[in-house]
């Protein structure tokens, strides 16, 4: 149900965007490039065969926009704000899918945080629009500043990158407005709403549960080693960082460490980034954000769990602990199952795409991981991909917002229950 919600919205999105309503030139845009950029806003990542600014109309741009805040917040959510305006129940088996869709571990209070989830993201998307809008109120028109400011606010908490600047962000490297804003809308878009709820109500760290205090760690860890890496690898290049005063280059790589936490955007270009800082970014990209949020990747917690399974194996023990509680083997299992399911899926469409496209290796890897974290970040191949490169992209961003282990439940529902425990026997590994 939700690989098909997702694909009906894609394909929706995809006819509107063939009409000659929705470009700026009034010739139709061709289908593929339709499809690819429909995916591309329903599945939140950002990447583009043509530029959103001048390609498109504002027709155009509205329905990305609108394709943007439907895969953010999720179908079944989106389906279920329809239900309430049409005083519609909400069925168990509906329930159920929501359940699903949010990541959340209780059926109770369902509908509840589905509420929930709508008023914040709303409050919060609006907060963000109206500290835009009074920025962009110096540098362009009233109703400019406020469709930019709408618009830039919903894709950042959506984690989407698309921008109608043209350049991403490049004009606002140095601004603090702008980069507060759109890395704080990217933060709180990340870290997902049952985190938010936790924090909102005022709680100690203590007394968070575990799925909040890992999120919060995993995430402030990974947002400080990213600044200071992309500060110390792009401090001397002049393409990047090299130029700018050393407050800026502190902004610059604060954004760079927040934005491939699956958002998409970039205040310097990303094709001028060191192969070294590509590198990281893409280790960053993979891991992404945080279940239940509008981010795509592997999730913060499962890099959380893996590396307690790590920390638990060096110590030589047999609980794998977080935070004085201890994970159960179905969780380890799935961490294992999610990361083998997206470095088979992200190694077999590098290797595919080093076939199909005349690229350096480095710069198609970084497209696949882009594309399957939802981030958006390229260095510059998106619009050069031949169709089958193109099409090898779409699967890859559908696939990495439904989730690779959704699809694998999805291909296997089936559960294969076996009454007979066979005797034990070791192998060697490693």
């Amino acid at each position: 149900m939700l690989s098909l919600g997702y694909l009906f919205i894609i394909l929706i999105g995809t006819f509107l965007l063939t009409l000659p309503i929705a470009t700026a030139d009034g010739v139709r845009m061709n289908a593929l490039d339709a499809l690819f950029t429909a995916t591309s806003a329903t599945a939140v990542t950002g990447l583009i065969v043509e530029t959103t600014s001048t390609y498109f109309s504002t027709f155009g741009q509205v329905v990305i926009l609108s394709l943007i805040q439907i895969g953010g917040l999720g179908i079944m959510t989106m389906s279920t704000l329809v239900a309430f305006l049409l005083g519609k129940k909400i069925t168990l088996r509906e329930r159920l899918i929501i359940q699903q869709d949010l990541d959340q571990f209780e059926l109770s209070g369902i509908i509840r945080i589905v509420r929930y989830v709508i008023g914040v993201t709303f409050v919060i998307e609006a907060t963000g629009a109206f500290i835009l809008f009074l920025r962009f109120l110096s540098d362009m028109p009233v109703g400019r500043a406020f469709y930019y400011g709408v618009f830039h606010s919903i894709s950042a908490f959506n984690n989407a990158g698309f921008d109608i600047f043209g350049n991403s962000l490049e004009n606002f490297t140095g601004d603090i407005v702008v980069n507060f804003v759109i890395t704080t809308l990217i933060i709180l878009g990340g870290i997902g709403f049952a985190v938010i709820a936790e924090v909102y109500a005022g709680r100690s760290f203590k007394n968070f549960s575990l799925q909040t205090k890992l999120v919060l760690s995993v995430t402030g860890i990974l947002i400080l080693l990213g600044t200071i890496v992309a500060f110390i690898l792009e401090y001397s290049n002049p393409a990047t960082l090299g130029e700018l005063a050393f407050g800026e280059k502190v902004i610059a790589s604060y954004f760079l460490a927040v934005t491939p936490r699956t958002a998409g955007f970039n205040t310097v270009p990303t094709g001028a980034l060191n192969s070294s800082t590509i590198f990281f970014t893409i280790m960053l990209m993979f891991i992404g954000a945080s279940p239940g949020s509008t981010g795509g990747g592997v999730k913060t917690t499962t890099f959380g769990a893996l590396a307690a399974v790590l920390y638990a194996k060096a110590r030589g023990r047999d609980d794998i602990e977080i935070y004085n509680r201890r994970l159960g083997k179905e969780v380890i299992y799935n961490a294992l199952s999610i990361i083998l399911i997206a470095l088979l899926l992200v190694v077999t469409v590098t290797m595919a795409l080093t076939i199909t496209e005349q690229a350096e290796f480095l710069d198609l890897f970084f497209e696949a991981v882009s594309a399957f974290g939802t981030v958006g970040l390229s260095t510059g191949v998106t619009g050069s991909l031949s169709t089958m490169g193109r099409v090898l992209i779409i699967m890859t961003m559908f696939a990495g917002r439904v989730g690779p282990l959704t699809i694998a439940l999805a291909i296997g529902e089936q559960k294969d229950k076996v009454n007979v425990r066979y005797p034990k026997e070791n192998i060697l590994v490693g």
